[in-house]
């Protein structure tokens, strides 16, 4: 697969999962729509769904490990992991993990961040699934990307529950990527 793979989840998948996602206006400022998963967090059928579709991706694409984006990441990845029978690395921000750390500053709309990972998280040969909750502009998953490749890991490839389409993230990722595919179970 390539780098232009938009995945999407089944008719039924996909309805399932949009009905427990709500909008939230004006959140968390003025004009933006945010996209809630906690509803769908909160009910075992839709959460059991989603994490049996991102077992399936870590299947098809080989994965031996799942990263995690804080802060959401965490919670679609740890049990997408243990399904899977894979270890988890969280990527968080600078400054929250203990010991040796790599860090990838990024560049915001407005400044900078950084994201670090654990030094020994990551072993040359890994292959890696990067597991988030939403694929806005993509400066979170393009820093993570080259994280996993300065820690010597292969990406696998990156699979998110919800694209916002509309704010290009997918063409910013195109060359961090580097021919790994990028899932979308939803695009919108």
């Amino acid at each position: 697969m390539s780098a232009a793979t938009t995945g999407g989840a089944g008719a039924e998948l996909r309805e399932l999962l949009l009905d427990r996602i709500h909008d939230v206006p004006d959140y968390p400022k003025p004009g933006v729509m945010f996209k809630d998963i906690t509803p769908l967090l909160a009910d075992a059928k839709a959460f059991g769904a989603l994490t049996d579709a991102l077992v399936e991706l870590c299947e098809r694409y080989d994965a031996d490990k799942v990263v995690g984006l804080e802060a959401r990441g965490f919670i679609l990845a740890a049990p997408v992991a243990v399904r899977a029978g894979l270890g988890f690395v969280p990527v968080r921000k600078a400054g929250k993990l203990p010991g040796a750390t790599l860090a990838q500053a990024y560049d915001l709309e407005y400044g900078t961040a950084e994201i670090e990972i654990h030094a020994d998280a990551l072993s040359s040969g890994d292959r890696v699934l990067v597991i988030d909750d939403v694929l806005a502009t993509g400066g979170t998953a393009e820093a993570s990307l080259r994280l996993i490749r300065r820690a010597g890991a292969e990406v696998a490839g990156v699979a998110v529950l919800m694209e916002l389409g509309f704010l290009d993230g997918r063409q910013r990722l195109q060359d961090a990527l580097e021919g790994a595919p990028l899932e979308a179970l939803i695009t919108v």
